[in-house]
């Protein structure tokens, strides 16, 4: 959460830190053959019902770095080379060493050659197929090549996102019509992801009206949270009714989970001043290590799951499984530091500016939603 310029936003950390316990949460409970947590039903404390479906973590992930992205550039001018390149210096590193991991194990257990690994990876630059959620990182990294155009439509009007958003939506509507579903595109590439990227960007520029509205901001997330109850009662990401689902709620749900996002980000960073407390640091420390954890909780989620649930206790209770996952996160913090320490930092420090120097430049068109 660091920018080239050594700016650094605590709430951001923050929130960085929430998105990535919710996806370990998911692998957590449903990881080891579909287990130990059931996969169908729904928690009796409804939100709890987000770290059930905790693949929304990605969700809350993708509206952060628009919103992100928003802050650290406005309407500023870049140097597009210099912004892909530091990119690149802050994803590539890690991501090469776990997919020369991965594909070392495989190679070593016999299910796949290195050349047939080597062509898989080749086609993860524009498919989702990297392994240990790096399918994520494509996504991440097809986001960048379009953020010229989103930057465009926000120095014309942030409204222009929103029109953005909906062509979006009807794109999905028109996929789910030809293909009778689209969950698969709204999940797994930017088809679906657009939408949460473009509205953390608009509620970037939107944030000054929800600052304070603590009451709007709970009425959001209890809403948003009963919704995924709905929605995981009814079987959710697996089970709606057989994956990939059919239902035409795929079309809407990548929206419904930027609008909200989007919203809780903006009230939260607006409205707060994270204090220096050490539960403050120690959040925003995780957040800042969340890509190394992302990436390396792959390898050990899943054993650690099996051995809990075997050897140790029976965690089908979400309520003893969530127990066991805060501890797990907490474990993740070893190798993420020693990953952040070793591995990127390093090539961190290499980075340049990309801001381009001069005033502002000012939206025409239409009229900034900050003041």
């Amino acid at each position: 959460m660091k920018s080239s310029s050594g700016a650094h936003y605590a709430a951001l950390d923050h929130v960085r830190a929430v998105a990535v316990f919710i996806v370990i949460a998911w692998h957590f409970f449903h990881g080891f053959a579909g287990g130990p947590v059931p996969m169908r039903g729904a928690p009796n404390f409804f939100p709890l019902a987000l770290l059930d479906e905790g693949h929304t973590g990605v969700a809350l992930f993708m509206t952060l770095s628009g919103y992100l992205f928003a802050k650290l550039i406005g309407t500023r001018r870049i140097d597009y080379g210099a912004f892909l390149l530091n990119r690149a210096l802050r994803l590539l590193p890690l991501l090469l060493l776990v997919l020369a991991i991965v594909g070392a194990m495989w190679v070593h257990a016999g299910a796949i050659t290195v050349g047939e690994y080597l062509k898989a990876m080749g086609r993860g630059t524009y498919w989702p197929v990297l392994p240990n959620g790096a399918w994520s990182i494509t996504v991440e990294a097809h986001f960048y090549l379009i953020l010229p155009l989103l930057l465009l439509a926000a120095r014309r009007s942030p409204a222009w996102l929103l029109g953005l958003v909906a062509a979006a939506v009807l794109l999905r509507a028109v996929l789910w019509w030809r293909l009778g579903q689209v969950q698969g595109p709204a999940y797994w590439s930017l088809v679906g992801r657009f939408d949460q990227f473009a509205l953390g960007m608009f509620f970037f520029h939107a944030r000054r009206i929800f600052t304070g509205r603590h009451v709007v901001a709970a009425g959001v997330f209890l809403l948003f949270s009963a919704m995924y109850w709905l929605f995981d009662l009814r079987g959710g990401f697996d089970n709606l009714p057989v994956y990939p689902s059919p239902s035409p709620f795929w079309i809407v749900l990548p929206t419904l989970e930027g609008a909200a996002y989007g919203l809780l980000i903006a009230w939260y960073e607006s409205s707060f001043t994270p204090g220096a407390g050490w539960f403050s640091r120690t959040l925003a420390r995780f957040g800042e290590l969340s890509y190394s954890i992302y990436l390396l909780h792959f390898f050990f989620v899943f054993e650690a799951t099996r051995y809990v649930h075997t050897h140790v206790m029976a965690i089908s209770n979400i309520y003893l499984a969530l127990a066991w996952t805060v501890l797990f996160y907490a474990f993740m913090f070893v190798p993420a530091w020693l990953s952040y320490t070793f591995v990127e930092s390093p090539f961190l420090r290499l980075r340049r500016p990309y801001i381009k120097e001069g005033p502002a430049v000012a939206p025409s068109g239409g009229q900034v939603l900050t003041g």
